[in-house]
């Protein structure tokens, strides 16, 4: 009966009138709780992955074999449930290979449980912050950047209805056994009616990645991800954590990296590995995290024409001879100089 009360608090009935229109995931996206448990041996503390300040991340088998992750969060409003409800529906839609899998959730529970595809090699912060040289080449961290700029194009504009992720980090990109790219954490996402602009909301995400317009306008547009973007990429170069990070002049990380690279001085602050590996493009590069951090949201490119320039930078012939995409006046649009404040 305790379950029965959960599934109806937690829109089960809800979830169920939206996933009957899709035979082929109706049956799999709704998971019993008496699976879960079997899955992860009653949650046993051995088959934590994790945890903060939103919940446990367990590892665990279903019975298909699959091998899951299950993120069980604290707490979830009620008023937030019918949103939790439609982006199960939304996500469990995506299939870019760039992002983690929602395989269902379990609406058995107080809160609701949502269960993800297994990813094997930790976080892409755990690759980057640990002492010493990194295993991430500098090609690998180019790939990585670019396999996330990818994911979020798709969301911003491939997908049905837009969605921001809200909480682009290094800590939510999430690395499989070939250091393939896996955005994940979507529990603050929105989705954008295509009708609108943008979205007005409580604001939500990290500190040293938030967007200042949305922080002070609470206005939400995929800009703010490609704020967030940005500064992943500045974070990858030069291996530094945005928060808490002070220059000695009292700059934060993004506004030192902003100067540096106008003064020509980015060495200061690069990556020795970046510096050594790096070659012609780092300049680029660089280019590329400043035009993402403008602060005026509308002067930043979107993630696909950040998706583009990455692919040219890396590419042999580079923006000389490829001025398919790096002379189209469409590429050049939003590449504009960064704003300090």
């Amino acid at each position: 009966m305790l379950k029965r009360k959960y599934f109806e608090q937690n829109r089960g009935k809800l979830l169920q009138q939206l996933v009957s229109q899709r035979a082929d995931i109706a049956e799999r996206m709704i998971i019993t709780l008496e699976e879960l448990e079997k899955a992860t041996n009653n949650f046993d503390k051995a088959r934590e992955l994790g945890g903060g300040g939103h919940g446990t991340v367990y590892k665990g088998i279903l019975s298909d074999l699959h091998v899951v992750a299950i993120k069980k969060p604290k707490m979830v409003i009620q008023r937030e449930i019918d949103e939790f409800i439609n982006e199960v529906v939304v996500l469990s839609q995506i299939n870019h290979r760039n992002v983690v899998k929602l395989y269902g959730c379990c609406l058995e529970t107080e809160v609701p449980l949502l269960v993800y595809e297994f990813i094997s090699n930790g976080t892409l912060y755990d690759h980057l912050h640990v002492e010493g040289p990194i295993s991430l080449s500098w090609d690998d961290r180019l790939r990585i950047a670019t396999e996330t700029a990818k994911s979020l194009a798709y969301l911003h504009s491939t997908t049905s209805i837009p969605i921001i992720h809200r909480d682009i980090k290094p800590a939510n990109i999430l690395l499989d056994d070939t250091l393939t790219a896996k955005v994940a954490d979507f529990g603050a996402s929105r989705y954008i009616p295509l009708e609108k602009s943008g979205l007005t909301t409580v604001v939500q995400g990290t500190l040293g990645y938030l967007d200042p317009m949305y922080f002070y306008t609470w206005h939400l547009t995929e800009k703010s991800d490609v704020y967030s973007f940005g500064v992943m990429l500045i974070e990858m170069m030069t291996r530094k954590k945005p928060f808490p990070y002070m220059a000695s002049e009292g700059n934060g990380l993004v506004a030192h990296f902003a100067t540096l690279f106008a003064e020509g001085n980015l060495m200061q602050i690069l990556d020795q590995q970046v510096m050594t590996e790096g070659g012609d493009n780092i300049e680029e590069i660089a280019g590329i995290a400043i035009a993402c951090v403008n602060l005026r949201g509308e002067e930043r490119p979107t993630m696909r024409q950040v998706e583009l320039r990455l692919e040219t930078a890396q590419s042999p012939k580079g923006f000389e001879e490829n001025g398919d995409v790096a002379d189209s006046p469409r590429m050049h649009i939003m590449w504009t100089p960064f704003k300090l404040a």
